[in-house]
């Protein structure tokens, strides 16, 4: 419908926006492609439906800061919009005698050419149709009707040359092509001979529009061409879309108070009319606004009116003057809905305190909204109840909360499943949040509302458009947030499962396996672990995980015997050292034996101990040294802490608190130095000696990166720019150099490694 929209209304109405002015056949007029653009998440926090208490045909109006229309990835395209509607109108006219696939193709699909290709085959001047084309069948219909319906459409494709535009998404506006003045005479012409009321009323809509298009002096000529027949038809969808060009051409001559009150009228008649009209609705200011409201002939028009102002610009001041006409209106409900989710959505997104002057329309938003829950004469009191309570528990005034809460319970509508719901999660919310302390009369009361919202989480339950998840994460936040203010870990890590530094303590970790091993647990018990979503297989793990890297490997072994089964298949050799570090030559290489957690602790348990009883000490020792290597995040089987699903990825350092410790046991070099230091001690040769030692330089550059401190020069290029990064492992270098120049390997560590060949070069 429409409608010339500036770029300058379009931009500031909303920043970010994407659109594409395009035309059509089967539109009213120019209308937008609105694509969705979001730099953050693709959600609003929520947990209030507007679909419960508003009608569906505004839904498209729900607030949502990531779409332009709600629940709509990019809005309807404008050469589509009618789509639907327009074939079912002449399905209608045919009394279905048409063949559905041809009359869409006609209509929708088929250029001039084959509209007039068809028509020839109509008329018998052409025998068959390419291939392509669906068969045409027409059934019952008289020649007479079909020989008007191809005239009508020849004419209408023409049209299409200055309606339809298919450029690609643009930022900028499309400037609307214009309409040729040859075809003035045609469109009368036609409309004049034209008998059929319903391809009549097309014809004048053509003409409407054409006028719409053709710019100079014709461009006036719209008004009178629609003014001139409008009593000549029924006023249905056809004839508002034409009265949308009007709207348009009063838009383009700077008279928007008119243009602003026909939009209206046209946004009031159905909702396929709703989001070209919405979008179109544009006062400029205070005066334009005051003239348009002047205009509104009835109660029914000035309510439209302001609901059109408050949903784009002010839902307070829409509500406060809706209701002192008519407090019983449904245009109310959509405004409150965008007043409570704006507000509620503000609540997680702006990071400082509100400034004064949006503190001060927080606190009236809610007082007018209190103001009309407390006179009880709504259409729907439990809605403006439950809004005055919500706003209230989003101000912390929780008392006032429960009263309205209160108050709204005793008027839902008896049996509505859903508007129960939404009751029940505010108050789950408003509870939680009330809790000073967590005793057991608290946990036994907490009992169905957590089974009940894990069962919605679950899909257990299934409540439509319920906005449950944002009260979920609420919900098991504060609950986390008491226990551990009250020192109750384990119930924290239940409820919070970012704490992670709670597995750093293996009696900890004893304790929690203890509580999923109970054989009979509590309700509350029950209830909370279906918030814990590590199994005990997985903390058997993680224990033997962290006993590995304090070297207790025959205890490891213990908890790797208590899994079912052990699944962890590391992708290389642990064993295999590497002169450079590949993680993908090492899981490429053929493997005589593919180590699982099991057989890798088993072998490495079986080499330390033939340490301790002096046996292969060289041989063992760099074995288990490059083990130790591996299982960090330099080596080649990282997939042995990756297993730990409480320690996920070579990353989840960087979400532990406790940052060092996680540091130690993902990135340290100091067991694997230890080891690569004892078999130096009893190689037998120099080129084992020579290997051991690039190994330590290895180590002792990780050491380095590892450094919370270090903020050098970059790691792989510039080694010369950061002194102590050198210093670390140039020691190494120098003992190759001065003691082990003569071996193989140091000949093949200065083939490999750039940063040793810099050094042996520069000395």
């Amino acid at each position: 419908m429409n409608w010339p929209i500036s770029t300058f209304q379009n931009l500031t109405r909303k920043p970010l926006r994407k659109f594409l002015l395009v035309f059509s056949l089967c539109t009213l007029t120019i209308a937008g492609v609105i694509w969705a653009c979001a730099d953050s998440d693709d959600s609003d926090y929520s947990v209030f439906a507007p679909e419960y208490f508003v009608n569906k045909q505004y839904s498209p109006f729900f607030y949502s800061s990531y779409e332009i229309y709600y629940g709509q990835g990019y809005a309807e395209s404008s050469n589509t919009r009618y789509n639907d509607i327009i074939v079912n109108e002449w399905d209608a006219h045919f009394n279905h005698q048409f063949s559905a696939a041809s009359l869409k193709f006609l209509l929708l699909k088929a250029t001039p050419g084959q509209v007039d290709s068809a028509y020839r085959k109509f008329t018998g001047a052409l025998k068959t149709l390419p291939a392509k084309y669906p068969p045409i069948n027409t059934g019952t219909i008289s020649h007479k009707m079909l020989a008007a319906f191809y005239n009508y459409l020849k004419l209408a494709k023409s049209c299409e040359s200055y309606t339809v535009n298919n450029e690609d998404y643009v930022w900028e506006k499309v400037t609307p092509k214009q309409a040729s003045v040859n075809l003035e005479a045609t469109l009368f012409n036609a409309y004049n001979k034209e008998t059929d009321p319903f391809i009549k009323e097309r014809l004048w809509f053509q003409t409407v529009r054409y006028y719409y298009f053709a710019g100079g002096s014709l461009n006036a000529k719209i008004v009178k061409a629609f003014e001139q027949f409008k009593t000549h038809f029924p006023k249905n969808l056809t004839w508002y879309r034409a009265w949308g060009y009007v709207a348009g051409y009063h838009y383009q001559q700077k008279n928007y108070a008119l243009s602003n009150y026909l939009y209206s009228l046209c946004y009031d008649y159905t909702y396929k009319l709703k989001i070209p009209s919405f979008w179109s609705f544009h006062p400029q200011n205070e005066t334009d606004w005051q003239a348009t409201l002047k205009l509104a002939k009835t109660v029914d028009e000035k309510i439209t009116l302001w609901h059109l102002l408050g949903a784009q610009y002010d839902e307070g001041r829409a509500i406060k003057e809706i209701v002192a006409i008519n407090p019983k209106s449904e245009k109310l409900d959509l405004l409150l809905s965008r007043l409570i989710n704006i507000r509620e959505a503000g609540t997680v997104s702006i990071e400082t305190p509100p400034v004064d002057s949006a503190r001060k329309s927080r606190v009236n938003n809610r007082r007018l909204v209190e103001s009309i829950a407390l006179k009880n004469n709504t259409a729907k009191p439990y809605y403006w109840n439950l809004a005055a309570g919500y706003l209230n528990f989003l101000d912390s005034n929780y008392t006032a909360a429960g009263k309205f809460y209160t108050a709204a319970r005793k008027q839902l509508p008896a049996g509505d499943k859903m508007l129960t719901a939404q009751s029940k999660l505010l108050d789950i919310l408003l509870y939680v949040k009330t809790l000073k302390k967590i005793d057991a009369t608290a946990e036994a009361r907490l009992v169905e509302p957590l089974n009940w919202l894990a069962n919605l989480r679950d899909d257990k339950i299934e409540i439509t458009d319920l906005r449950f998840k944002n009260a979920v994460t609420d919900c098991t936040f504060a609950i986390s947030k008491l226990y551990k203010k009250q020192g109750n870990l384990i119930k924290q890590l239940c409820f919070d499962n970012n704490y992670h530094e709670f597995y750093n303590d293996s009696t900890n970790v004893s304790s929690l396996i203890n509580l999923l091993n109970k054989p009979v647990k509590t309700p509350f018990e029950q209830a909370m672990l279906r918030y814990y979503p590590v199994e005990v297989n997985d903390l058997y793990y993680h224990q033997a995980v962290m006993l590995t890297y304090r070297q207790e490997t025959q205890k490891a072994i213990t908890w790797i015997k208590k899994m079912k089964p052990d699944t962890t298949t590391f992708p290389g050799n642990p064993f295999n050292g590497r002169l450079v570090d590949c993680h993908d030559c090492d899981h490429a290489a053929p493997q005589k034996q593919k180590f699982t957690t099991m057989s890798f602790l088993q072998t490495l348990n079986a080499m330390e101990t033939e340490i301790k009883d002096g046996k292969s000490i060289y041989r063992n020792a760099y074995l288990v040294a490059n083990a130790y290597y591996n299982i960090t995040y330099y080596g080649n089987a990282r997939a042995f802490y990756e297993g730990d699903p409480v320690m996920p990825g070579a990353w989840s350092r960087y979400y532990y608190e406790d940052e060092e410790k996680m540091n130690e046991k993902l990135t340290s070099m100091r067991i694997a130095i230890i080891y690569y230091e004892l078999a130096r001690k009893n190689a037998a040769t120099d080129e084992q000696r020579a290997r051991c030692t690039f190994m330590l330089s290895k180590c002792a550059l990780n050491e380095i990166y590892n450094d919370p401190e270090f903020k050098g020069a970059d790691k792989f290029a510039d080694i010369k720019a950061s002194q102590p990064v050198t210093n670390a492992y140039y020691k190494y270098f120098a003992q190759l150099k001065e003691k082990y120049n003569n071996t193989a390997y140091y000949k093949e560590a200065l083939k490999e490694c750039g940063y040793f060949r810099i050094y042996a070069d520069k000395k």
